[in-house]
């Protein structure tokens, strides 16, 4: 079981994450989205597309663009499509 945890609080949970250049990729339905609102930060990537990214929001501290996803990856990452992986101080345990 994958878990991500930030200020004490479990972000996201499941048993079935997609594991991509060393990030657990959590499915869309195994996120707290009651954490989350959007960013208007995005990245790309040569292999997966482009990323958008989400900001987590906990007991009042934010961590700005501590999520990000592939709402359109390119084929080679069709896998992680709308799955959410984590950074910037939030843990992801196995």
């Amino acid at each position: 079981m994958a878990k991500a945890v930030w200020n004490s609080t479990v972000l996201a949970e499941s048993d079935d994450t997609v594991v991509v250049e060393g990030n657990h990729y959590f499915p869309p339905d195994s996120v707290r989205r009651e954490y989350f609102t959007e960013s208007a930060t995005s990245s790309v990537c040569p292999w997966k597309g482009t990323a958008s990214y989400y900001s987590v929001a906990v007991d009042g501290e934010e961590n700005a663009d501590a999520a990000w996803y592939y709402p359109q990856p390119k084929d080679a990452a069709a896998e992680i499509k709308d799955h959410v992986a984590f950074w910037n101080g939030v843990e992801v345990s196995a």
